[in-house]
């Protein structure tokens, strides 16, 4: 009788969300898949032992893995399976989360950042595949890139390479929660669209009528999901504000491709669902930042909201043994 692949276990602490799944190594697919939205409130400990409580469900479902892979929404160092911090949760600071996990399930564990560990998934297994030189970037909560680089990741002498989400691209632009202004992040994540709606209403009065019946009359309730939304229906000061937050990111995405010309550059995250208006003004904004020799590649993952998951598979399969 066939012996069975060896269960994985892939965990994704993300900004907003925490998810975990099971599968075994070449089933496409999940065995087993749970996410939870957390709270404004939540902090390290609070998200680490939600995701204790996930992870505790798929092992009595589908039994016990033979390693665990783990993508972070925020600074690691992937050699020791050390969070740096969350730039959005705080609670995160220089937590060994590899020895935690190792030391609660008794298996190999697998840590990085959640943006290497997408460019790992899709490389893998989605939109990166055959590709030598891969730029994966997120667009979501914030936004963060991982490379692969000759078919393997590159994390940099201080495991930072990728954080093209703090590179400026307007100067004096937004603010940032890394304490600068005009940082990518902060031009053209889902968070820093809402700001710069927010901003313009404050500038242009009597105008974004259509955007502020979405959020109920308040301002505050503005969302980047919105904001697309206003904008496919046609408002003219939401488009405003979808478009010039597209060529942010076009920008900053230019200057990657400048600098490393990657076979292709896969875009995911909840912000890449922002529509047509979005990807067009994205791929042109690039296109007119990148010297004419060089081609201009820029695709949808294949996993816009589990490819973090999918690279934390492919890492719990170099660790399983």
């Amino acid at each position: 009788m066939t012996t069975p692949a060896p269960l994985l276990l892939a965990l994704d602490f993300g900004g907003t969300k925490l998810t975990a799944a099971m599968t075994r190594p070449g089933r496409g697919g999940w065995l087993a898949h749970r996410r939870f939205f957390t709270p404004a409130t939540a902090d390290g400990p609070y998200e680490y032992n939600k995701m204790l409580a996930l992870a505790g469900e798929l092992i009595a479902e589908v039994g016990r893995p033979a390693a665990i892979g783990v993508s972070f929404g925020g600074p690691v160092d992937a050699a020791a399976g050390l969070v740096r911090l969350s730039h959005h949760v705080p609670g995160w600071e220089n937590v060994p989360l590899a020895d935690r996990l190792r030391d609660t399930f008794g298996l190999p564990v697998a840590v990085d950042n959640d943006a290497n560990v997408a460019a790992l998934g899709e490389y893998r297994f989605g939109a990166g595949r055959g590709c030598q030189n891969l730029l994966y970037v997120t667009v979501s909560t914030g936004i963060g890139g991982g490379w692969i680089l000759n078919g393997q990741p590159y994390r940099g002498a201080d495991g930072m390479a990728g954080e093209i989400g703090h590179t400026i691209v307007q100067t004096g632009g937004l603010p940032c929660v890394c304490g600068r202004r005009g940082c990518l992040e902060a031009e053209a994540c889902g968070p820093g669209i809402a700001n710069r709606a927010r901003l313009y209403l404050e500038q242009n009065a009597g105008q974004g009528d259509a955007l502020l019946r979405l959020a109920q009359g308040d301002p505050q309730n503005i969302t980047a999901k919105m904001v697309a939304e206003a904008a496919s229906a046609g408002d003219p000061f939401s488009r405003r504000v979808l478009v010039e937050s597209a060529r942010r990111l076009g920008l900053g995405l230019g200057n990657a491709i400048n600098l490393m010309n990657p076979d292709r550059v896969v875009l995911g995250g909840g912000v890449t669902k922002s529509g047509e208006l979005w990807w067009q003004t994205v791929r042109e904004a690039a296109r007119a930042n990148v010297l004419p020799e060089i081609s201009v590649n820029i695709v949808p993952a294949a996993f816009t909201d589990d490819a973090p998951l999918w690279g934390a598979v492919a890492l719990a399969e170099q660790v399983a043994g």
